[in-house]
């Protein structure tokens, strides 16, 4: 894919991107809105850690869609 992830290439491989700020007593996090990000910075804006965390000042966590599939596999397996 080149320099890596996109807003939009995220969207299209079912991909979910966590943020999630450590704090003295607990951990919090929250799912990013890929389709308001994209809508906001444009759906070719890099979105890579390194793109996102000055943006954002917290850690992310990139996911595959892991649910299953009509024959109870994961998607992608």
């Amino acid at each position: 894919m080149g320099k890596g992830w996109t807003f939009q290439s995220l969207i299209d491989k079912k991909m979910t991107v966590t943020a999630y700020c450590h704090t003295q007593r607990a951990i919090i996090s929250r799912e990013l809105e890929l389709v308001k990000l994209r809508d906001r910075f444009s759906q070719e804006a890099p979105a890579m850690t390194d793109d996102l965390i000055p943006k954002l000042k917290v850690g992310l966590i990139y996911s595959s869609d892991t649910s299953p599939n009509a024959d109870g596999k994961a998607k992608g397996s």
